[in-house]
């Protein structure tokens, strides 16, 4: 919705906050482009059992997820009691290296729902309880924050942990199975304090289900790979559901795609597997869904009363939103009570899942004994969910189920009444996890929205009464709410009409009130003599997609109009800012603390555990031949481009488990050595290269005379 569209903030510390976003995919401008498309029918047996008309008007739809959106590729299955009904990959038809075979795809964080499955199978099994601390069963469990004690193996799955978010460093890489990430996360941890009283409230949180996964393998004594396999996949005869950790044959997975590369990328290794790590097909992810269905066989792998439970309303139990909210968290599941369905008083249960390159959507109608599982490379979890409800629809419209499909909501222009004098007690500041906002309000009728990180395109809102303020185009509304905990919040209610697809609402808290934080001159001006600098991501390894499909540095800009705050941080003191937010939802997610700290006289950030280095140290890169070093750290090593190089050709020679990288004046990357082993490149006029490997990696560059 446009929210999301004019006020997601510029991208700061983007190396962190592409993480952040995996499953929060803003709706930008629609990349509209003519593109030949086919259909490969992945079952033919499927495709002849399904009618005529469902299979056109899926192939239809997914035409336009092709040609409209952008995505390279979408494949889709649905089932009903039992039978694969529809079954079909479509792709854009320059994508050639696409094959029937490729139907495998990232299955992002519908992985979550195999974690849950797997922490309710040893909870029946007598091997621990849901409501029992987390410390019980890992006593090596620490944080920062003594409230960690509280936290139950349920809040885990149900999003009230109250740990900050993601905790994703070094996990999402390209063709490596290096398990760094899980295997330090628990050490990770021990420096973090919690965003919330555990229990309090549900908000997103992947971290979440990385400590289950820890927890499955501590309780079950085998590796969470192993365990899924053995508990999940093979009782259930699904061949193509892996993780990255296991041999995933080639061929299998579908392509993903950058400008960098002519051919297809390496293969997606997401290392968080308990939160987003597992792959899969459309078909194979309909056939694990019978787990949940009422008519299902399968209760020797999950028993009907654990399947039940993970449709309990578990976010009604903490801090909500008195007029509701899209996000209804069960166990695992994303949404317990779902649009369009329930309208049609039909039970649905969704859970989508991005990475960086992948995305996908689950559907599951528990009571009709139907799923639809739709995965694509390219696009969003969003555009699959709205692709998935709109064929389950037809679906159930041809069974007899419904008699007709309901019309979209459609929308007036609001009119603007005078707006009251008490709700001018509700202008200020508002932030949440990727912005700082600034509400001001006209008598006449007319709130202004403004991003404090990005004031060009502020949002104009009218006033209707009864305390709602109409977007202009009368689509979405925006009110305020005092709730219980003693917060302010600004909530959002609305739908996101997606052309050729569909139509999807979204309701939520959107951000909190703040207050103004003085500093004393003296800390004010050692943050401000930080604003505007650019910080570059050190702690990544070699084979990190950040280096290619993000930019792993960015400006940050100190919001001025409001005091004592970086960036969306309250200012504790010289070298610390704390996230101040408690969001339940969505917008309240993978929250991030900043810190500062210097090491040999150089100054270095620390932000949820990744490393940054400011403009203010990176060195120049010489017009000579020299040796690059990285250090006993590991750290990336940066260097701005300048004049003295510019247009000049080099040759660099590359160690074994190190690459380099460059970057333009317009901040792409023009050749990463990891991807395209192309060590001779025609520097830039300006822009940055970096040397990162293991420590001791030497890197010896040679200028063409």
């Amino acid at each position: 919705m446009q929210i999301t569209k004019k006020l997601q903030l510029k991208k700061f510390l983007s190396a962190v906050i592409i993480l952040l976003l995996l499953t929060a995919t803003p709706l930008t401008a629609i990349n509209v482009k003519a593109a030949d498309s086919a259909v490969l029918n992945v079952s033919q047996t499927a495709s002849q059992t399904a009618s005529v008309d469902l299979k056109a008007f899926a192939e239809e739809k997914a035409k336009t997820l092709t040609s409209l959106y952008g995505l390279d590729s979408v494949s889709y299955a649905l089932i009903d009691n039992g039978n694969i009904i529809l079954s079909q990959k479509y792709y854009s038809q320059a994508k050639k290296y696409e094959t029937k075979a490729s139907d495998v795809y990232g299955i992002g964080s519908i992985s979550k729902i195999f974690t849950t499955v797997a922490v309710l199978q040893l909870s029946g099994q007598g091997k621990l309880s849901l409501d029992t601390p987390v410390v019980a069963y890992l006593p090596e469990f620490t944080m920062a924050d003594d409230r960690y004690k509280d936290i139950t193996v349920r809040m885990l799955l149900n999003h009230s942990s109250g740990l900050m978010g993601s905790t994703l460093n070094n996990s999402i890489l390209f063709q490596d199975k290096d398990t760094v990430a899980h295997d330090t996360f628990l050490e990770s941890l021990k420096s973090q304090r919690l965003k919330a009283a555990p229990g309090s409230y549900s908000v997103y949180c992947k971290d979440g289900f990385t400590l289950a996964e820890i927890l499955v393998e501590k309780v079950s004594g085998m590796s969470f790979s192993q365990y899924i396999k053995d508990n999940i996949t093979t009782p259930l005869g699904l061949k193509k559901t892996l993780t990255p950790v296991e041999s995933i044959p080639a061929g299998l997975l579908s392509g993903t795609y950058a400008k960098l590369l002519k051919t297809p990328l390496p293969t997606e290794s997401f290392l968080a597997i308990g939160a987003g790590g597992i792959y899969s097909s459309a078909e194979e992810l309909c056939r694990f869904s019978q787990l949940f269905m009422t008519a299902g066989s399968y209760v020797n792998v999950l028993s009907a009363q654990a399947s039940d439970s993970m449709e309990n309303p578990e976010y009604a139990k903490g801090l909500n939103p008195t007029q509701g909210s899209s996000l209804t968290y069960g166990l695992g599941w994303d949404s317990v009570t779902t649009y369009p369905y329930e309208s049609y008083g039909i039970k649905a249960l969704v859970k989508g899942g991005d990475t960086l390159t992948y995305h996908g959507s689950l559907t599951v109608l528990p009571e009709e004994n139907m799923a639809i599982a739709v995965m694509s490379s390219g696009g969003s979890s969003l555009y699959n969910q709205v692709f998935a409800q709109e064929i389950m629809l037809e679906a159930l419209k041809s069974k007899g189920r419904i008699t007709e499909i309901k019309p979209d909501e459609t929308f007036s222009l609001p009119k603007k009444t005078a707006i009251p004098a008490d709700q001018k007690q509700y202008e200020g500041y508002y932030g949440n996890f990727t912005n700082m906002l600034k509400v001001t309000m006209k008598d006449t009728g007319t709130m202004t929205l403004t991003s404090l990180l990005a004031p060009a395109s502020p949002q104009i809102f009218y006033y209707t009464g009864n305390g709602k303020y109409y977007y202009t185009d009368g689509t979405y509304y925006l009110s305020f709410e005092k709730n219980t905990n003693g917060n302010t919040y600004i909530y959002f209610s609305g739908f996101t009409k997606l052309p050729g697809l569909g139509q999807s609402p979204s309701s939520s808290y959107l951000a909190q009130k703040l207050t103004e934080n003085p500093l004393t001159a003296e800390v004010e001006k050692v943050w401000k003599a930080r604003s505007g600098k650019t910080y570059f991501l050190l702690s990544e390894k070699y084979s990190s997609q950040l280096y290619v499909l993000s930019t792993p540095y960015s400006a940050i800009q100190m919001a001025e109009s409001i005091k004592g705050y970086w960036i969306n941080t309250v200012i504790i003191d010289k070298d610390h800012a704390k996230s101040p937010f408690q969001i339940p939802g969505s917008y309240g997610r993978d929250l991030t603390d900043y810190r500062f700290f210097r090491e040999n006289g150089i100054e270095y950030l620390n932000a949820g555990g990744n490393i940054f280095l400011s403009s203010d140290s990176l060195k120049t890169l010489p017009a000579k031949t020299a040796k690059y070093t990285v250090g006993e750290k590991g750290y990336a090593s940066w260097y701005k481009l300048s004049s003295n190089t510019a247009s000049k050709k080099i040759t660099v020679t590359v160690p074994a488990n190190a690459s380099f990288a460059v970057y333009n004046e317009k901040d792409v990357c023009i050749t990463n050595y990891y991807l395209n082993k192309n060590k001779t490149i025609t520097l830039p006029k300006k822009g940055y290269i970096v040397f990162m490997g293991n420590a001791g990696s030497v890197f010896h560059l040679n200028f063409a005379k």
